[in-house]
């Protein structure tokens, strides 16, 4: 697992609590307790046709506690999930509904302060062979303090296939997502220097509610989104804090544009 960086005060690290939350014979996990709430990891059930497997990361959080987006800037880590120990599963996608913008008084960073549920879509390499999921999850959960804490999981999705409220759970979640960028609702990398990126944001409702959310990834990494308004036309500017030495291949930088008219997510071109 990737070394974790935290930053001071919010990110205090107290030592990683890291416990198994105990075997489950369901397609659910045993809730995981832990200092400001507890979190599970939920299946609908058998894999398609095409080895995905749907799922849940359930994350319930006690009032005043808060944990990370995708990308949480330089004050914490992304909820990550390590599956080098399971049979049959090859990775996991974790997705995220629109976060909350935080400033602790020393940082500005991208979470949730609300009990939140991250889509989680596993591949299963055979869908119709034996499939054991022994997730290692790591998360940061901060009060004023943040303590690093990671649980293995476990769960055997054949076990209660059909399971109707594991799997209205995980249709819930995958609804709450941001919907697709639209012309009308959505963000474009306008043209930038080599230390500074610009993005123009269009969104409906009242702009003072418009934030943008931008996720370093493939070696890129970003300071955080700087409102302008001018002439009727919001944008963001944001500094390039690391890029790789040649452009990537992959679908671009990932960002997520929320207003009072909800919130979108899409792909901007690599910088």
């Amino acid at each position: 697992m990737t070394a974790m960086k935290f930053t001071l005060p919010l990110a205090l690290c107290l030592g990683t609590v890291s416990l198994a939350a105990g075997p489950a014979h369901a397609s659910s996990s045993a809730w995981f307790e832990t200092d400001g709430g507890r979190f599970r990891l939920v299946t609908s059930g058998q894999p398609d046709a095409s080895g995905k497997l749907q799922g849940v990361l359930d994350i319930e959080l006690k009032p005043g506690w808060k944990t990370y987006w995708r990308d949480p800037g330089n004050s914490g880590v992304p909820p990550q999930i390590d599956l080098s120990a399971s049979s049959n599963v090859s990775g996991a996608e974790i997705s995220y509904p629109a976060p909350q913008r935080h400033d602790d008084g020393y940082a500005k960073w991208a979470g949730y302060d609300f009990p939140v549920r991250l889509p989680v879509s596993f591949t299963v390499p055979a869908p119709g062979e034996p499939t054991a999921i022994k997730a290692d999850v790591f998360l940061g959960i901060c009060e004023t303090i943040c303590v690093p804490v990671q649980a293995r999981l476990e769960i055997d999705p054949a076990a209660d296939p059909a399971n109707a409220g594991d799997a209205a759970l995980v249709t819930a979640a995958l609804a709450a997502l941001p919907s697709g960028a639209q012309p009308d609702f959505g963000a474009t990398l306008s043209p930038a220097r080599r230390e500074t990126i610009s993005i123009e944001a269009i969104a409906p409702g009242d702009p003072e509610g418009i934030d943008l959310f931008l996720a370093g990834v493939d070696g890129y990494q970003f300071g955080t989104p700087e409102r302008h308004e001018q002439a009727g036309k919001l944008t963001f500017s944001l500094k390039v804090i690391d890029r790789p030495a040649t452009k990537p291949a992959g679908k671009g930088i990932p960002y997520t544009l929320t207003s009072s008219g909800g919130a979108v997510e899409g792909y901007l071109a690599y910088p």
